[in-house]
This record gives structure tokens, C-alpha cells and sequence, in this order.
């Protein structure tokens, strides 16, 4: 629902269509998620990314917006003072990765650990079987994504991890680890060059493992637009709106560069 609201709503034809959308597949949804039948399942994912691709929109480019961080800033809106809001007032679309990602990212961690650091062969084949557990009803889900006309599917866990590997080691697991680097190249890769990096404020793993990234991931790409800012209960709520502010500036400014190039 996530991935499918945030890629339609900044640029619906009538205001409100894709929350009412959500809430109305958001309620069958529930009561599929009570019963656990796959074969609903598979209706309902069919059904749910077929009508998200057929409500109307403004064909216009918007810049795209890559929202990471500490795992509750980054999803919970009352942490974040609703980003995704933020960035959709300011003319953007928010692009916040999978919340699944960060239970892949757990499980693939026994990968390295039994690998690398003489983890035991148990927590190996435990991580595995849970992977291929969840992916049993996650494929179903990126098959439908990648033969939309809108939406991208999700990367494998292996690839992202791979992905963090350009510019980390899978050995940093600290907190979001090696996971908040995965999921920036991948953002960037996949042409979402403007990034926020949420984070506490004094959340050391997340200023090592998102804030520290920032540098090797321009190296990566030198057209990355990544800010970090720091979400705490007597921080400014408007020195946080100025560095999103700034970073919107930016991408405006790169996504009207790219328009031009097109045209010429």
C-alpha cells in the first residue's frame, strides 16, 4: 500500500482518490491478513495494483524523494512530523523502502555471521527457511508490481545486500547496519538521486551507518542529493523543514536540468 499510495497521490487527478482507494482495499485487506489464505491473498494483490494503475493522473515528472533511516523515524509519522506529507507539499514524491526489508535484513545477517564470524549453522538454515517463508508470499506481490504499467517491484534482500557492499561491509549490523547504505545505492541506482537520512538525534549506529555513508555514496554518484537530518522532541521543527526545503530546491533544480537535456 505504501509503495502504491506514495507513487499515485502527488499526482492524482482528483483530490482524495487514492487515500479513498487505500482505505477502501486497506479494510479487505484486513480481513485477509485474519483469514491467511494465500489464493485471497493473490486476488487481492492482483486486484488492489490493477485499480492503483487505473486511477487517473496528471502525467507530469515530479522529483523523486528516497525517505531511509532509523527504523521509527523513518516509518512512524508522528516521529517524522510526516515527511512524506512534507515532501508532497514541496512538490515531490516520497519513495520510503519496504518496512519488510528490515526483517530480510535480520535474517540475512545469520548469512555473513556463520560465513565470516563462526555463527552457528542453525541461525544459518533459520535465516534461510524465514526468508523463503516470507518471500513465499512476497513474490506473489513483486511478479504483480513488475507487470504494472506504473510501479517498479522490490529488490531481493541478496541483491541489496550486495548493493551495500560498493560502499560497506554486511559486517556492520549495528542498528540499521549495512542495510541503510543497501537501500541508498539502490534508491540511487534506480534514479531516485535526492535522499533524506532520518535519524535520532545522538543515534550513533545511524550518524556511522547513514550520516558516515553520505560521502562514499557521492563518490558512487556525484549527482546524489543526500541530506541527514536529526528528529528529537526539542529539536526545531523549522530547522528540519529548512534542510528538506533546500533539498527540494535542489532536486527541482537537477529535475528541470534533466527536462531540458531530454528536450534538446
Amino acid at each position: 500500500f505504501m509503495r502504491l499510495v506514495n507513487a499515485t497521490r502527488p499526482y492524482e487527478v482528483e483530490p482524495g482518490s487514492v487515500d479513498a482507494l487505500y482505505n477502501k482495499w486497506n479494510e479487505i485487506a484486513r480481513q485477509n491478513v485474519i483469514n491467511l489464505k494465500r489464493s485471497v491473498f493473490k486476488k487481492n494483490v492482483k486486484a488492489i495494483i490493477r485499480e492503483f494503475d487505473e486511477i487517473p493522473l496528471f502525467d507530469i515528472k515530479k522529483p523523486k524523494v528516497g525517505v531511509v533511516g532509523e527504523i521509527l523515524v523513518k516509518y512512524h509519522p508522528n516521529a517524522n512530523n510526516d515527511i512524506v506529507k512534507i515532501i508532497e507539499n514541496e512538490g515531490g514524491e516520497a519513495v520510503v523502502p519496504d518496512l519488510l526489508d528490515f526483517f530480510m535484513y535480520n535474517l540475512k545477517n545469520n548469512d555473513f555471521n556463520y560465513d565470516v564470524m563462526a555463527a552457528s549453522y542453525k541461525s544459518h538454515v533459520f535465516g534461510r527457511i524465514g526468508m523463503k517463508l516470507i518471500y513465499y508470499y512476497r513474490d506473489v506481490v513483486a511478479k504483480e508490481l513488475g507487470a504494472s504499467k506504473r510501479f517498479m517491484p522490490p529488490m531481493h534482500i541478496d541483491k541489496i545486500a550486495k548493493k551495500a557492499e560498493t560502499v560497506t561491509s554486511l559486517g556492520t549490523q549495528c542498528g540499521e547496519g549495512w542495510l541503510l547504505a543497501g537501500e541508498m545505492t539502490e534508491l540511487i541506482d534506480s534514479g531516485v538521486e535526492n535522499i533524506v537520512c532520518l535519524q535520532p538525534f545522538a543515534c550513533l549506529p545511524n550518524h556511522v551507518t547513514g550520516k558516515g555513508m553520505i560521502k562514499p555514496l557521492r563518490k558512487h554518484n556525484p549527482k546524489s542529493n543526500i541530506v541527514a537530518i536529526d528528529y528529537d522532541p526539542g529539536a526545531s521543527n523549522v530547522n528540519q523543514l529548512n534542510r528538506i526545503k533546500l533539498m527540494m530546491a535542489t532536486a527541482h533544480k537537477n529535475l528541470e536540468k534533466e527536462l531540458k537535456s531530454e528536450d534538446n
